[in-house]
């Protein structure tokens, strides 16, 4: 294994405000947390296809799919959901930093590791909770996984046999179980807006304005 003390981190030539101003876009890391049978999946797809339509470059990072390759060698106890969440969180970072806006559906139980991922994030770092109850979430069952934890077949569950701590102050609180899909997906692209995450005019002034500085010096 390497002695990370030979290693020296490298910096991209190409700013990000440039990504942006091709794209029309502040790369983002859209966060979706909640638990198994929230909609997380669900929401962060339809949201992409919103996104798309609105010629908007982005792409879902889905839970099981992570599982499947980059973190297939993970299991599901407390210091194998910690390390899932790092490595997701230092995937998105590069997506946001090439400019996308890049959505992550994770159930990313722990609060210390969605801080820890928005710390990681070289772009802006955008928290969506999924408010919805466990009961509402185990009627749902999509996977029958509830059924399976409750009968003792799935250790270390969130929501039945380990914790899920709710966001603090989210930036964004959705309840799937009282809004549609496509309210919600509204619900999210209004904050976008908002926070001027499609608005680059200012970044392409202050480059304007950087260039316009070169030609005088």
């Amino acid at each position: 294994m390497s002695d990370d003390r030979n290693l020296t981190r490298t910096h991209s030539h190409v700013a990000t405000r440039d990504r942006s101003l091709i794209l029309g876009q502040k790369g983002a890391v859209i966060w979706l947390t909640g638990l198994s049978g929230s909609g997380k999946s669900t929401l962060a797809y339809a949201l992409e296809r919103r996104l798309i339509g609105l010629g908007k470059l982005t792409f879902a990072l889905d839970g099981d799919n992570v599982r499947m390759g980059l973190c297939k060698d993970l299991g599901f106890k407390p210091e194998d959901r910690n390390e899932n969440i790092r490595r997701i969180g230092e995937v998105a970072s590069l997506f946001a930093e090439a400019g996308l806006l890049v959505l992550t559906s994770f159930i990313s139980p722990y609060r210390a590791d969605r801080i820890a991922a928005k710390a990681t994030s070289k772009g802006d770092f955008i928290e969506v909770y999924l408010d919805v109850s466990v009961d509402v979430c185990e009627k749902r069952d999509p996977k029958g996984l509830y059924k399976k934890a409750r009968a003792g077949e799935i250790a270390n569950f969130t929501g039945v046999s380990a914790p899920y701590e709710e966001p603090a102050s989210p930036d964004v609180r959705v309840n799937t179980d009282e809004l549609t899909v496509e309210q919600c997906v509204d619900k999210i692209v209004d904050h976008l807006r908002e926070r001027g995450q499609f608005d680059v005019s200012s970044l392409r002034a202050e480059a304007a304005q950087e260039e316009a500085e070169r030609a005088q010096s």
